[in-house]
């Protein structure tokens, strides 16, 4: 019966160990997020709303800052669509055919994870600035790629180039082959598979690397900031603007402008929270499933 009893007190100093330790790190979690996270954000709102509602829509409503959200959502419209072709050719590919090189360019998809963001508009400027080989034939075909619009796009498309694929990539090499060899037997042809057994398969990864792509894309600063030549009105982007006002020591108007870009943020982040939900059930589904088959 002792026995019995100190087992019993020992149980319960444990638990009251393990409960002490829950909530030290449950407090420490939260207090890191809040001090991180929410204490910054909290920053933000409370300086850009320090002169009211009325200075708050005349720094948002500036043309400067207008063109800035024009040029953002353009450069965001372009890369985007554009990374998911990309995105599914590239994963269809690497998961649906065995070819040499195949190591390589997945290296080649995360490339733009590795390489700092400053150092790949540094490339585009060397690769079409004054100073490159290419520079005599733009100028004779009048297009302006470096400090324009086209220099901007293409330094967003770089760095959101890996999204898509490595979100699609995992998953069609768990799903398998079984399902388009099925179809293909029945005499369907590579656009069937496509939109009638790979896409719906997929949507949800899908969905969730565009998310992802887009938020990337619209706050993408480093590698623009190079590029961009910093033209106000022309080629700045929201992020550039807001670092040109908060320079000129007009902190309210810069942090005004950033409650635009962290409220685009807010909406980015609740679509991402949506279709990483999609997605999960679309995972837990196809391992029942597997599960089920074997």
């Amino acid at each position: 019966m002792e026995q019995v009893i100190s087992v019993q007190t020992k149980a319960q100093e444990r638990r009251k160990k393990r409960s002490v330790t829950y909530y030290v790190l449950v407090t420490l979690a939260w207090g890191v997020f809040f001090s991180i996270l929410v204490l910054p954000l909290l920053m933000v709102v409370t300086q850009g709303m320090a002169n009211g509602v009325g200075a708050f829509w005349e720094a948002i409503s500036e043309p400067d800052a207008v063109a800035a959200l024009k040029l953002t959502l353009l450069a965001t419209v372009i890369s985007v669509p554009l990374n998911m072709i990309f995105g599914l050719a590239t994963a269809w590919c690497v998961t649906r055919f065995e070819f040499r090189g195949k190591s390589f360019l997945l290296s080649l998809i995360d490339l733009p994870f590795s390489v700092s963001p400053v150092v790949a508009g540094l490339v585009y400027v060397l690769l079409f600035g004054a100073q490159s080989k290419l520079y005599p034939f733009l100028m004779e075909h009048d297009l302006q790629v470096v400090y324009a619009v086209p220099g901007i796009v293409l330094a967003t498309i770089f760095v959101t180039l890996p999204y898509v694929a490595r979100e699609l990539i995992p998953l069609m090499e768990q799903q398998g082959t079984q399902e388009e060899e099925a179809a293909r037997l029945l005499g369907a042809s590579g656009w069937q598979m496509f939109w009638y057994i790979t896409l719906p398969n997929v949507k949800w990864a899908l969905i969730y690397g565009v998310v992802l792509c887009t938020a990337r894309a619209m706050g993408e600063f480093g590698a623009v900031s190079v590029i961009s030549g910093h033209i106000r009105g022309l080629t700045n982007t929201l992020p550039l603007h807001i670092e040109i006002l908060y320079n000129e020591y007009n902190i309210v108007a810069a942090f005004s402008v950033a409650i635009l870009l962290l409220v685009m943020s807010l909406v980015i982040l609740l679509l991402r929270q949506w279709s990483e939900g999609r997605l999960a059930k679309q995972i837990e589904k196809q391992q029942e499933l597997a599960k089920n088959e074997h």
